[in-house]
């Protein structure tokens, strides 16, 4: 049985697809594109991982990188970070390495905009094109097909990407050049971490008060301080429930990447700095791996 939540595909001619990294959020992206009717030829560090996703879905799995992308019109990427990113794109037994020219790599880690600019240089060098286009709406929007795509790179070939990467998403939109995802996320990741101390805040002082906060949420919730944070978090916040969800040290990576930026383009983040050092003390109790709606245990 398929791990994957149903959706409705939108009718796509089907595609010689690779994608390479199966954690928590590549292997349901991988699976939707292959209940797509596209071929998809998976690669995952551990190769149990891509074996056990063909034998799912169906597909195909690849000992290296170069070998999955090898024939492929779009190769798609979600991995750790910039380092794991280069890792899988350059190389001897790196993607770029095995795609025919005139395809397309589409990276959907949340990685720096530098290394986006750099693979797309080193794409476009060999003929290939590609596009950056990190994600928003955590493991389930993955597995419902649900996720919002921002992404950075050329507009035609960005045409040819959008109706295929809609297998697993509500909303893909360039947004600029190349690193204008990347930059993208790092607005959303701002936002995030800005909503979840304010709601860790104010269900720790209504717990204080003597109030029922359940209640108290879904009364506001109704108004100006409704919140994906409070509408989808709330709750399991009330009730201590933090195992599932966007990891505190995924968070803490994609804050790190923030305040990098930050320090090259001038702009002034108090409340974001102050949040990731919040994010570091939740990892010192032993919190790593909780969702980042942790951040209300500093407050009981």
């Amino acid at each position: 049985m398929s791990s994957l939540n149903p959706k409705t595909y939108d009718s796509v001619p089907p595609r010689k697809l690779a994608f390479l990294g199966l954690g928590v959020m590549g292997f349901p992206m991988a699976g939707h594109l292959a209940k797509a009717g596209h071929s998809v030829t998976v690669y995952n560090r551990t190769a149990a991982k891509s074996a056990a996703w063909a034998a799912e879905f169906g597909g195909h799995s690849a000992a290296t990188p170069r070998e999955a992308a090898a024939g492929a019109d779009m190769v798609f990427c979600c991995v750790g970070n910039d380092d794991d990113l280069r890792s899988v794109v350059l190389g001897d037994d790196g993607a770029l390495a095995g795609m025919a020219p005139g395809a397309v790599f589409v990276d959907h880690t949340t990685a720096s905009a530098d290394v986006a600019r750099e693979l797309s240089k080193a794409a476009q060098a060999l003929g290939l094109q590609f596009i950056d286009a990190p994600v928003s709406g955590g493991q389930a929007g993955a597995q419902n097909g649900a996720l919002t795509v921002m992404c950075g790179g050329d507009p035609a070939t960005f045409e040819a990407v959008k109706p295929v990467a809609m297998a697993f998403s509500r909303a893909v939109t360039l947004l600029g050049e190349s690193g204008a995802g990347q930059l993208a996320k790092m607005v959303n990741q701002i936002c995030i971490a800005g909503l979840v101390q304010g709601l860790s805040e104010a269900i720790a002082f209504g717990q204080r008060a003597g109030l029922d906060m359940e209640a108290v949420l879904g009364v506001i919730s109704k108004g100006a301080a409704q919140s994906w944070q409070m509408e989808n978090r709330g709750k399991t916040m009330i009730g201590g429930k933090f195992d599932y969800g966007f990891a505190v040290d995924w968070m803490r990576k994609d804050l790190g990447l923030v305040l990098d930026e930050a320090k090259r383009n001038g702009a002034r983040l108090p409340v974001t700095a102050l949040v990731d050092q919040f994010y570091a003390d939740v990892q010192q109790a032993g919190g790593a791996r909780w969702d980042t709606s942790s951040l209300i245990t500093r407050l009981k």
